[in-house]
């Protein structure tokens, strides 16, 4: 077993004394000696130590019973313990941080299961039985070696190559837990920065890629958990490269293929909408930044949105000798498909769903109003059809410029900073966000001693339009006028 002292790594001092400072590592380690076991903090808060990330949670691995030595430290800081018996875990939080604890063990698997078979093992199995090398290193909470560096695999020197290797042979920590692959991809972009990328090593690259196929034994939450850990990485286009090239992408989300490729006829293609859609959601994940600060947390359903925004391109691409490729309709055809892919990867079909797929039918209609002059009542028609999701729609339309001609690019993002200043100024004077139509159904049928029929639903829409496009002043009583006068061409005639 290989020791390193945290003292010696000078280059990582500052980010380790001020990680071990935490009070909670001297009561585990306290709680350890009482008991007579060895207790470790090991996985992503090591790894992060080094790195100089901050981290939310702390993991602690004991050779031992982890809830039992979990149920001591919670007595000892009174923190309500949480005991997963089935995964042989506890939580607890202290200073707004949460611990988790385990047992140390060995697993095994079958092939057509994710769960492992679970034995008590020491420090070392458990090591073993990680993802990554750069998961696996330890810190070590006992009174004679406090703060050493535990790392039989070479985690260190991996994090400062910036690689993603599996502790043991890929090809069984693949095959064992599928997961892992996705694992991969997501770490690979996750820690990736500008100054420094983090690489899958070619052997484990070739592995996953052998072994993509078993993704099918996966729940879709537990795939879907990993797509959000994705897309909320401030360069998610990375894991959706990475998914692509090693074959995973057909197993997981297959309508996002369909973007692939370029045909050309008679001289002439279109854009290449896979790599469009990436960048869009690069874009995306840029200006929420700047939007929301370093510290926000981002939107994944709006990122969900940038993903699928031209999910139906394919269906919808026509070629004319004149006018050249052609999409009309995309957007339509795309909101129809969200329902189905959430429905595919198990995701909720709530308002989150909901969220995505009005983005999706509306991404084209502020590009409508960059290109020609922008009238009140087109400014009306969008904020009634977005609602509060207005400033959401913009920054993806925003997010959607992806020329390659640089000025072209300003010019329109200069544009769309007029349209949202158009928005404001119809807001402030219309209210039209979350417009209600003054007049309803029941009092159509009321006032004319109408029974539901379709021609409610016509004299209503009439007057939402007539409100929209500026015909009508946006009051009940303008409202009403309006409705009496429809109602008369009509034949009908209010009852006493």
């Amino acid at each position: 077993m290989n020791f390193l002292h945290m003292k010696e790594c000078s280059q990582n001092k500052v980010f380790a004394e001020n990680y071990l400072d935490n009070p909670i590592f001297g009561i585990v380690s306290s709680v350890a000696g009482d008991m007579g076991v060895r207790a470790f903090v090991i996985g992503g808060y090591v790894r992060d130590c080094f790195l100089g990330r901050k981290s939310k949670d702390i993991d602690i691995v004991v050779e031992g019973s982890g809830t039992a030595f979990a149920c001591e430290v919670g007595r000892r800081v009174r923190s309500k313990v949480s005991v997963f018996e089935n995964y042989g875990t506890a939580m607890l939080r202290y200073h707004h941080t949460e611990i988790e604890f385990v047992g140390a063990r060995k697993e095994s698997y079958s092939r057509d299961s994710r769960n492992p078979i679970v034995e008590n093992g020491t420090l070392q199995d458990d090591q073993l039985r990680r993802d990554f090398t750069i998961n696996a290193m330890a810190f070590s909470l006992q009174k004679e070696d406090y703060g050493a560096l535990v790392d039989p695999f070479g985690g260190i020197k991996d994090l400062d190559k910036g690689i993603i290797r599996t502790p043991s042979d890929p090809d069984k920590t693949f095959d064992d837990d599928p997961l892992r692959m996705l694992r991969a991809v997501r770490f690979a972009t996750k820690l990736s920065t500008w100054e420094k990328y983090f690489n899958i090593t070619p052997e484990c690259f070739e592995s996953i890629k052998r072994n993509a196929y078993r993704l099918e034994i996966l729940s879709k939450e537990r795939i879907v958990d990993e797509l959000n850990k994705i897309l909320v990485t401030p360069h998610p286009s990375m894991g959706f490269d990475l998914m692509d090239k090693a074959g995973m992408l057909q197993y997981i989300l297959p309508d996002l293929l369909k973007l692939k490729g370029v045909q050309m006829v008679e001289g002439r293609a279109h854009k290449e909408n896979f790599s469009h859609t990436l960048q869009v959601v690069d874009n995306l994940a840029e200006m929420e930044v700047d939007a929301i600060g370093k510290d926000g947390e981002p939107n994944v359903w709006l990122r969900w949105a940038a993903l699928l925004h031209d999910i139906g391109k394919p269906a919808s691409k026509r070629f004319d000798s004149v006018t050249g490729w052609s999409f009309h309709g995309h957007e339509v055809i795309g909101a129809r498909m969200i329902p189905r892919i959430f429905s595919s990867l198990k995701m909720p079909l709530n308002e989150k769903m909901k969220y995505v797929q009005k983005l999706v039918a509306l991404h084209l209609r502020p590009q409508a109003l960059v290109m020609e002059d922008v009238t009140d009542s087109a400014v009306r028609r969008l904020l009634f059809d977005a609602g509060d999701d207005i400033e959401d729609l913009m920054l993806l339309c925003k997010a959607d410029i992806t020329s390659k001609n640089e000025h072209k690019v300003e010019v329109l993002k200069s544009n769309f900073d007029l349209v949202m200043g158009k928005i404001k100024e119809v807001e402030e004077k219309d209210a039209i966000r979350n417009w209600k139509n003054p007049i309803t159904g029941d009092y159509i049928m009321e006032l004319f001693g109408l029974p539901p029929c379709k021609l409610l639903g016509e004299l209503k829409d009439e007057i939402k339009d007539a409100i929209l496009d500026c015909k009508c002043d946006n009051t009940f009583e303008a409202a009403d006028a309006l409705l009496r006068r429809l109602a008369s061409e009509r034949g009908l005639t209010p009852v006493k």
